[in-house]
């Protein structure tokens, strides 16, 4: 199976995780086997609705069933309300197989934060950094206990620490950050203020020490304000050649999959900030300007893949493999 396609999956049953969240046990509707999985990987899963979301893996690597868990939030784009009052138990989705933008590498020790629904990729790594005898710790935040999903799923064998808002306040990340040792790797999803407080206050770290997942694109991936000629996200107009042979011209101020649909073409994508990799597309010629939130540096500097929902090209045509 390519993990390009989508297979259906049945919603085999839902539970109530904590105020505003809600688990989906997902299983193949024959029983077969689900492709294998490591903690940190996400699924796309196609609603029934038409919605494509992405939804962290928070099940054991090796159960039979997926999990996942969606919060439900009110001022969304329709996803998580269609989870929260539409499905039932025994509905079918589809899915393609997972992906993993945030793997957990071996290290000599762990540090975890999980802002709220953060903790969905977090748990797995947990256990995982658990399993491994790694001495690891989890500090896990949210507004209160009713609104934090999993608490009673975290394990042992390190140092957990809760901190609702409502009972203690602002958490000191600062002191948690400095008092970390030089071979610890921190794993970190949530909000994005949590992601931006955790970003500068490690910016003196190893680079290669600090991974995070994100619900919404990092401002400082974005290039540059706009120049003399060029449109107000800063890029100048050029062309796409796809693998047909079709030019499709992307204006200033236009994303190329934004060009590529009023052309009357359709890729895949979701969340049009580049953190999902939905839309992550093969790139056989032209430099490109990078603007997603997903890709490492090897891999811009690699420049045969982009994100078309927000990457732009920094000189006058890109050949995509598309």
């Amino acid at each position: 199976m390519s993990t390009l396609d989508f297979f259906d999956v049945e919603v085999r049953s839902m539970g109530r995780e904590a105020d505003g969240v809600l688990s989906l046990a997902l299983q193949h509707p024959l029983g077969d086997p689900l492709p294998a999985w490591e903690p940190g990987a996400h699924i796309d899963v196609l609603l029934p609705n038409g919605l494509l979301r992405q939804y962290s893996l928070c099940s054991e690597p090796g159960d039979p069933r997926w999990r996942v868990a969606v919060l439900h939030e009110k001022a969304g784009r329709g996803g998580s309300a269609f989870v929260h009052e539409e499905l039932r138990p025994g509905s079918k989705v589809q899915v393609r197989a997972p992906r993993n933008n945030f793997s957990l590498a071996p290290a000599a020790e762990y540090l975890f934060i999980a802002g709220g629904i953060g903790i969905t990729p977090v748990l797995p790594m947990v256990r995982a950094a658990a399993a491994s005898g790694a001495p690891w710790r989890l500090v896990y935040l949210g507004r209160s206990r009713r609104s934090m999903a999993f608490l009673g799923e975290l394990p042992d064998g390190g140092t957990v620490t809760i901190h609702a808002d409502d009972e203690g306040g602002r958490f000191p990340l600062a002191s948690l950050l400095g008092a970390a040792g030089a071979q610890t790797h921190l794993y970190v999803c949530g909000p994005g203020p949590l992601l931006g407080a955790v970003q500068e206050l490690t910016a003196p770290w190893d680079g290669s020490r600090v991974h995070f997942e994100r619900f919404a694109a990092d401002p400082a991936a974005a290039s540059p304000a706009a120049g003399p000629g060029e449109g107000p996200d800063g890029g100048s107009s050029f062309d796409v050649e796809l693998a047909d042979g079709a030019i499709v011209e992307v204006p200033a101020g236009t994303t190329i999959l934004e060009a590529l649909e009023a052309a009357g073409r359709f890729p895949l994508s979701s969340c049009r900030e580049g953190i999902c990799g939905t839309c992550e597309t093969p790139v056989v010629s032209g430099e490109i300007d990078h603007r997603d939130s997903l890709l490492s540096g090897d891999e811009r500097a690699a420049g045969d893949t982009m994100m078309i929902c927000v990457s732009r090209c920094r000189g006058q045509r890109l050949v995509l493999d598309l």
